[in-house]
């Protein structure tokens, strides 16, 4: 090579003579000594370090995306998602978790929150200012909801919206007295959805699939969703207060309006649909607009009173039971809580069975349950302990869930299509108006074990021999089996 003679390098010698096709080397990035944390820099194409938070991330994601297709299956299987009951059931599903959300916040702003003196007090005076007026607005209530046939979703819509505003207005205060009229509107409101759905569901029905399994996919779905934002409502609560846990209650609710109004348009068509009577198998004077109905959905229906009753009853005491029986607050927290997963676990269970027993017949069912749920809570009334009342819980909840999947059964088979919407709304009235009753017998005895549970059997005994007895004075009357599915007749049934 040519140098000068000054040590230069010439312009031939500065050019840079690498071939153009060949990359540069690449250097290794510099690997941390053992126990070093500090993050180290990758290079671009390179894969990223395998750690273990970014396993467990990833497989996290992984299953959630897994479980949420599984879920989206599960809700549009046999035809659901084409007919429209998808959309009802999360609609359903949030009003659940809505109801969840508001039952922690009174929880924690009338009962735990107070003094153990005023704590009774707080709860009857809740229960004197929303279940009262119910008790009275409930026969008004029941029978318009059934005559509206057009614009039940923006029924539906409203009641969700009306109880997102009434949770704002909890939110603002949830230590005066404007809470329980609050309180009051969003049950109300509660109820009503509850009648409105039980009118919508034969509307959107698959033709794949019997009501007996929609009323059943829908109360495993709102079970499971009232459960896990139950929990996360508990979690709000305690970190950041209730004010914030009732907004979140309040979006809850507005969601489930917006996915209200998306329901199919059919559920609005008019259909003749017509009134029917679930309370009494007397016969119906002429020219009155209400129709009779089977003798079996009356009884049916009578023996599901006296488990929502029980439901109810257990609800209310319970709590009251345990602040007399546990001085320590984490113990009475620990002991409601094992009360609450029992009742629970036992709506789950029930429903999960009850829907999978197509060779059962409804009748016996329905009778079996009530009989079943009364024995139990004689039982806890002899030999009365507290872990013997949560077994009663667990009990009561898979014998109600039971007892509903048999009504539903007897409905569909034994009520004739014009009148199916209309016994369904009117049945979930007066089961709603039965859960107030027990809720009012809880409030009104002393937090003595022994005898709640006893008012509580003779009660439920009592109406289990009254529904007993009218069945087998109905079958000497009529001469039939009370399996035999009964025919219409008349014009009563057009």
């Amino acid at each position: 090579m040519h140098r000068s003679g000054r040590g230069v390098p010439t312009p031939l010698e500065r050019a840079d003579t690498t071939p153009l096709e060949v990359p540069e080397p690449r250097t290794r990035p510099m690997t941390a000594p053992p126990g070093d944390d500090r993050p180290t820099t990758e290079l671009p194409g390179r894969p990223a370090k395998l750690t273990v938070t970014r396993v467990a991330a990833a497989r996290s994601k992984e299953l959630t995306a897994a479980a949420a297709r599984r879920v989206r299956a599960a809700s549009r299987a046999d035809g659901a998602g084409e007919s429209g009951l998808t959309q009802l059931l999360w609609v359903n599903a949030l009003h659940m978790a809505g109801d969840a959300m508001i039952a922690v916040s009174l929880a924690g702003t009338l009962f735990f929150a107070a003094t153990t003196d005023a704590q009774r007090g707080n709860v009857a005076l809740y229960l004197l200012v929303t279940m009262a007026p119910f008790a009275v607005l409930a026969p008004v209530i029941g029978p318009a909801l059934d005559r509206l046939q057009r614009g039940r979703r923006w029924a539906i819509a409203g009641s969700h919206l009306g109880r997102a505003l009434l949770a704002v207005v909890m939110m603002r205060h949830f230590d005066d007295f404007w809470l329980y009229p609050a309180a009051l509107g969003v049950l109300v409101l509660s109820k009503a959805h509850n009648v409105l759905r039980a009118a919508v569901v034969p509307r959107v029905l698959p033709g794949a699939m019997s009501l007996t399994s929609a009323n059943a996919r829908l109360s495993v779905f709102g079970l499971v969703t009232a459960g896990v934002v139950g929990g996360l409502a508990a979690g709000i609560a305690a970190a950041l207060g209730f004010d914030w846990e009732l907004g979140a209650t309040a979006l809850v609710f507005a969601v489930a309006a917006v996915l209200a109004v998306r329901l199919p348009p059919h559920v609005d068509v008019p259909a003749g649909e017509q009134t029917a009577d679930v309370l009494t198998t007397a016969e119906i004077p002429v020219g009155s607009r209400r129709r009779r109905v089977s003798p079996h959905v009356v009884l049916a229906l009578r023996a599901n009173a006296a488990l929502r009753f029980l439901g109810g009853f257990l609800t209310i005491f319970s709590a009251f039971l345990v602040q007399a029986s546990f001085d320590d607050g984490w113990a009475a927290t620990l002991a409601l809580g094992a009360v609450a997963a029992a009742a629970g676990l036992g709506s789950f269970a029930g429903t999960a069975v009850g829907s999978r027993m197509h060779t059962a017949a409804p009748d016996r069912l329905v009778l079996v349950s009530a009989t079943v749920a009364a024995a139990i809570t004689l039982l806890a009334a002899i030999f009365y302990s507290f872990a013997m009342a949560a077994v009663v819980a667990g009990v009561s909840a898979v014998t109600n869930a039971l007892g509903k999947v048999a009504l539903d059964a007897i409905i569909q088979r034994e009520v004739p299509d014009t009148l199916r919407a209309s016994a369904f709304a009117r049945s979930e009235t007066w089961l709603q108006m039965s859960w107030v009753v027990g809720g009012a017998v809880g409030i009104a005895l002393p937090p003595t074990g022994w005898l709640g549970f006893t008012v509580a059997a003779a009660l439920l005994v009592l109406a289990v021999g009254l529904v007993v007895w009218s069945l087998y004075r109905g079958r000497a009357t009529v001469g039939v089996s009370p399996d035999a599915p009964t025919t219409p007749v008349g014009p009563s049934w057009s």
